[in-house]
């Protein structure tokens, strides 16, 4: 992969009723994971559970080589034949947000074992000078002590097709994440990033790292 290429990545954010909540996991854990990963492009994955209250506790990450992975016929041929697991579990998913974009800003190195992350609308990343101001303030916050890794994930809408039938069609704004050694470090970097946008701090949510899986 050429290394100033732009990744693609597909965000899954989501609750799950509590009574499906092992069968959830364990159909994460030993099927989904692997079958996505295992898709020409995709990288890794990684899961996140969330370390606080959050209206959606459960995080997956995919990374791709570029978001042309998305316009794959082996993407579309999965997605359009998704296991029986697969469709049971969607049913059981509440509050579901789908994301498929381009990370058009990746700073640090590794993986933080710590997350925080927090949603840009579409109507505030409109706003003049904001999307250089992200990359900025992400850039600079990559030097900050225990904090390893700054990303802006910008949503396609096109690609983004919900997957319950009560998710709403994604719009066109971003996620910001910061990872970090310590949780209270990466919640403390993004409430404060949040604030300087004119975005609620209490809509800052913080994640723990479950576990990843590379191609």
């Amino acid at each position: 992969m050429n290394a100033d290429k732009e990744r693609g990545l597909l965000c899954i954010w989501t609750d799950i009723d509590p009574e499906h909540e092992l069968d959830f996991n364990r159909w994460y854990d030993r099927e989904h994971m692997q079958e996505r990963v295992a898709i020409p492009g995709f990288q890794s994955a990684r899961r996140f559970a969330a370390a606080g209250n959050c209206p959606r506790p459960y995080l997956a990450l995919y990374y791709t080589d570029g978001i042309d992975t998305f316009h794959s016929d082996a993407y579309r041929t999965a997605f359009a034949n998704q296991t029986a697991w697969s469709l049971e579990n969607f049913k059981r998913m509440r509050g579901t947000q789908r994301r498929v974009g381009r990370l058009s800003l990746e700073q640090g190195e590794g993986e933080g074992g710590a997350l925080a992350l927090f949603v840009v609308p579409e109507d505030a990343l409109k706003q003049p000078g904001v999307k250089d101001q992200l990359r900025q303030r992400l850039t600079g916050v990559t030097g900050e002590d225990h904090v390893i890794r700054a990303t802006l994930l910008e949503t396609d809408t096109a690609l983004s097709t919900p997957v319950t039938a009560d998710a709403k069609p994604a719009p066109a704004d971003a996620l910001v994440m910061i990872e970090a050694t310590r949780a209270e470090v990466a919640q403390q970097h993004a409430q404060a990033l949040s604030q300087s946008l004119g975005l609620p701090s209490e809509e800052v949510y913080s994640f723990q790292s479950l576990w990843r899986l590379a191609s």
